[in-house]
């Protein structure tokens, strides 16, 4: 199994659990918890982003060897 699929699972199921941990936090006016879904996800799509680029630079780099 790929690694950078393993961790791209990892960041998707992190941003979901921040998306539900934002809603409950709304539903139930916990700021504190919207507060860390919102963190949550953002750092979810930061390391999703991480890996966006990894896959760029490899794509740059098997377009040079072949």
């Amino acid at each position: 199994m790929d690694v950078s699929f393993t961790d791209k699972a990892k960041n998707k199921a992190d941003e979901l659990t921040g998306a539900a941990k934002e809603r409950i936090g709304d539903a139930t006016n916990n700021e504190r918890l919207r507060a860390e879904g919102t963190a949550q996800q953002t750092d979810a799509r930061t390391r999703q982003a991480g890996e966006h680029v990894k896959d760029a630079g490899r794509d740059v780099r098997d377009a040079f060897t072949k």
